[in-house]
């Protein structure tokens, strides 16, 4: 049976809400991502929401509305995707690579502080695969010039301690891209507190323009616009806000299906020799993907009988740093844990309609495959010295 790695649940109902925008004067930037940038400023507790095209240009918007650029460093760690680091490089900054903790993945706190210079500027932690960095503790070991900038792709409805991304770090930064949990296919959200960082941006996303279109003929009069500092073109349009709004209403419903799933994953592998990021106590998961780690150098063969029974499952995130861009572009960082979880990692189907049965089918190759992983295992036992 075919199981593919995603299914989306977005519903006719949706096209009725992009023929309401059709029907209006606004295709670009208009009402209707206003009203969706309201309801995220109030599910995540901040004071200013951003809707922007993408997660990547929402964060090349952020890193120009905070001035860094060439000369200034931003530390980020080496097991995430090619685009944290790519937006530091994209403005002209230098991405300085840390480990990740071995038990969650997440960026190494002690190596940030080991890793910061006087040219630091930021600290990009990544919510990876939806748990959260504590942002409190991680701001205790930083000087407080130094912006963190959370990258929240994988965690929207994740949280630590009650705390949501945001409401700790300088921003916090989303994706909607088509395989996310909230999802309008493509695009993505800058939240803060910072009231500063809210009025740049209103800039960096349209260029540097001091008035977007919807201002320019607020009023019924038109109003001349300058361009005040470098920008990007990251804003989202209406055609793409208007899916965002019911899929806020029902996140923390299909979160509990995904808790659900991700657990019969993790008791039904819990005896093989995978393993998978330890979730902290006090940490809600977004569970946005479920990776697990196929030791002895097993992973493509996994990946492979996994392919042949129909079934679709990816390599998310390598190491930044072993990709061929980036070992040429910077020196070659110490980060074992980054490299091991990279060579040996796969993410398996995980969407909350993903039905038991195909689950099944799933688990079935994953332990005849762990099977021959043990195997495997006692092999390079018997024939060591």
């Amino acid at each position: 049976m075919a199981v593919p790695f995603y299914r989306h649940g977005l519903t006719p109902e949706a096209g009725a809400r992009i023929a309401e925008v059709l029907a209006s004067p606004f295709l670009t930037s208009g009402p209707q991502g206003a009203r969706v940038e309201e309801r995220l400023r109030a599910f995540f507790g901040v004071a200013h929401a951003k809707l922007t095209s993408s997660w990547t240009q929402g964060a090349i918007a952020t890193l120009l509305a905070y001035g860094i650029g060439p000369g200034d460093e931003v530390i980020v760690p080496a097991m995430t995707f090619a685009a944290t680091a790519n937006v530091v490089r994209l403005v002209g900054a230098t991405p300085v690579f840390v480990d990740v903790d071995p038990a969650t993945l997440l960026i190494s706190q002690p190596l940030v502080a080991a890793a910061l210079t006087p040219r630091t500027r930021a600290v990009i932690p990544v919510h990876l695969y939806g748990q959260m960095v504590d942002i409190p503790a991680l701001r205790q070991v930083l000087p407080p010039a130094v912006r963190i900038i959370e990258d929240a792709a994988h965690c929207f409805e994740g949280s630590l301690f009650g705390r949501r991304p945001g409401q700790d770090g300088d921003a916090a930064i989303f994706s909607f891209y088509a395989t996310k949990n909230v999802t309008c296919g493509e695009g993505g959200a800058v939240v803060t507190n910072d009231s500063d960082l809210a009025a740049l941006l209103t800039q960096t996303v349209l260029h540097g323009m001091s008035a977007g279109a919807a201002q320019r003929f607020q009023g019924g009069t038109y109003r001349h616009w300058d361009i005040d500092r470098l920008g990007t073109k990251a804003n989202l349009p209406d055609l793409l806000a208007v899916l965002l709004e019911p899929q806020i209403d029902t996140v923390e419903e299909r979160l509990a299906q995904r808790e659900a799933l991700s657990l019969r994953y993790e008791r039904a592998l819990a005896s093989t020799p995978f393993t998978w990021p330890t979730i902290v106590r006090g940490a809600v998961s977004a569970r946005h993907l479920f990776p697990i780690h196929v030791p002895d150098n097993r992973r493509d063969a996994v990946l492979a009988a996994l392919g042949q029974a129909g079934i679709g499952a990816t390599v998310n995130y390598r190491c930044v740093p072993s990709l061929t861009y980036y070992r040429k572009a910077v020196e070659t960082p110490l980060v074992p844990v980054s490299r091991a979880w990279g060579e040996g990692t796969l993410s398996l189907p995980l969407f909350p309609d993903l039905r038991e049965h195909e689950q099944d089918e799933v688990l079935a190759v994953l332990l005849a495959e762990a099977d021959a992983t043990r195997m495997d295992e006692e092999d390079h036992r018997a024939a060591a010295p």
